[in-house]
């Protein structure tokens, strides 16, 4: 046992010098690297970080980069959204609101001429319109720097967006272009022809589109509220999308004279589920027009984003309150129709004003433009088909003078800041009643761009080629007379 007993001891001994050996064996190349290496007190000055030093400097400017990058990416996708949504407010937002008002016989027609404005206003703005309304010019028309969109790339343009592409900002600012002529021919609807329809919208983009915009959003414009001579407050269109077309359309209408049988025969809308669904796409879209006029995905397309909703509401509740009470019963096209009033008032405001007053320039513009469809279109008796004048021309302008009204710095401190450094006020209500005088003379100016311009024009294409479609074609409708096919084939 003795003997046992030491041999076990012996055992130990040898397993506990081995693993002594093997804990040496680890420890020993790292002691050697540690005794190799001074401590971090020992070094040498130039070998200590220092926090100043340029590589940090370029640190400092890299994250600068990557949150610049960052802002740039989520502007550049807001805006090409916005640019789509507002592309849907053309087609099918008003190619479906307008063609379900008008007769069957006339829908695809209808249909095409938003149709077409989509292709042939795309073209002309990339050869020469682009560069009229947003070239360097004079206060009242652009140069011809872009045309053929040269000098339009990837780089911004800091004159007007200095985080996106410029050529984001031409392709949003073409989608305006598209729907401004597509609007007028609500006026003329189920008469002209389309040849002369064609011709006469391209016309009017050049003579009367492109100078007005220039005149208001253009560098150096006469109208430009960032210091043109008399700066007009429209955030998204009210003058040169609303005014412009509204006015056109009536002064189309009036030149045209009545469809055949109006106002004798009734002239129903064909499809009011057309008109209904058209009406919410335009809605939808708007957000796009107005909230995207921000140019960035910033609080300001936020603020714009909720007073677009709000007006929009407020109109169509007061156009339908307003209905009910004149006819004893609410409508489903008047409460689109109202809604639509809504939108177009607030356009030129809703970058300037805060959620209570868009309430009240959607509740004043749905009865204000409810009163211009029944009461005072029926007293002068024009056939203005889809009320196009009622709703943009009468609601644009009254939207526009509101602007100097309700507008705030607080919203949007658009004339800068005293020396102080206090933004200066920015409409009647915070102290600056000129204002209200700006927002007239750009009024005034698109009212008479449009008056004359558009007659030009009307006169020139009427006397070469003919405006009107002829008697037959009329009685026939514009779907077969004029594109040889059929809305609706319920035999087939």
């Amino acid at each position: 046992m003795k003997r046992l007993h030491t041999t076990h001891q012996l055992l130990r001994a040898v397993l506990s010098l081995s693993i002594i050996a093997a804990c040496v064996s680890i420890a020993s190349p790292a002691l050697a690297q540690t005794e190799a290496t001074p401590p971090a007190s020992q070094s040498s000055p130039a070998q200590t970080p220092n926090p100043q030093a340029p590589a940090t400097q370029a640190q400092i400017a890299a994250l600068q980069k990557s949150v610049s990058d960052a802002q740039s990416a989520g502007d550049n996708a807001w805006m090409l959204t916005s640019a789509a949504l507002v592309l849907m407010m053309t087609g099918p937002g008003l190619a479906l609101f307008y063609s379900g008002l008008v007769r069957k016989k006339n829908v695809l027609g209808t249909m095409m001429q938003s149709f077409a404005m989509m292709g042939i206003i795309t073209v002309l703005w990339a050869i020469v319109s682009y560069s009229l309304a947003f070239g360097h010019g004079n206060g009242f028309i652009g140069g011809f720097e872009h045309i053929f969109l040269h000098g339009v790339g990837a780089d911004p343009n800091a004159g007007y967006a200095a985080t996106i592409p410029h050529q984001t900002y031409m392709v949003y600012q073409l989608m305006f272009a598209i729907i401004t002529p597509a609007l007028i021919t609500g006026a003329f609807a189920e008469r002209m022809k389309f040849s002369a329809m064609c011709v006469f919208l391209i016309l009017w983009s050049i003579v009367v589109y492109d100078p007005m915009a220039h005149m208001v959003w253009g560098i150096g414009g006469f109208l430009n509220a960032a210091g043109g001579r008399f700066p007009c407050l429209d955030f998204a269109g009210g003058t040169v999308v609303h005014v412009t077309s509204g006015v056109s359309a009536l002064v189309t209408a009036l030149y045209l004279g009545k469809r055949v049988g109006y106002p004798k025969t009734p002239m129903p809308p064909h499809s009011l589920v057309l008109s209904f669904i058209g009406a919410c796409l335009l809605w939808v879209g708007w957000f796009g027009f107005n909230a995207g006029s921000a140019l960035a995905a910033s609080p300001l397309a936020t603020s714009a984003f909720v007073a677009t909703h709000f007006a929009a509401a407020a109109a169509a509740l007061s156009w339908t309150v307003a209905e009910w009470i004149h006819n004893g019963r609410p409508t489903a096209l008047g409460a689109i129709s109202g809604s639509v009033a809504g939108l177009v008032a607030i356009t030129p405001a809703s970058g300037f004003v805060q959620p209570m007053p868009a309430l009240i320039i959607g509740l004043v513009a749905g009865v204000f433009c409810f009163l211009m469809v029944t009461s005072v279109k029926n007293r002068f008796r024009y056939d203005d088909s889809l009320d196009a004048f009622g709703v943009h021309g009468a609601g644009g302008t009254l939207g526009a003078l509101l602007t100097g009204v309700f507008a705030v710095s607080v919203v949007n401190p658009i004339f800068g800041k005293d020396p102080a450094g206090n933004p200066l006020p920015t409409g009647a209500l915070e102290g600056n009643w000129h204002q209200l005088l700006n927002q007239t003379v750009g009024v005034v100016i698109a009212w008479t761009l449009s008056i004359v311009g558009t007659l030009i024009i009307l006169f020139l294409v009427d006397k070469t080629i003919g405006l009107r479609m002829s008697t037959e074609d009329e009685a026939t409708g514009m779907d077969l007379s004029q594109h040889g096919e059929e809305g609706y084939t319920f035999d087939s």
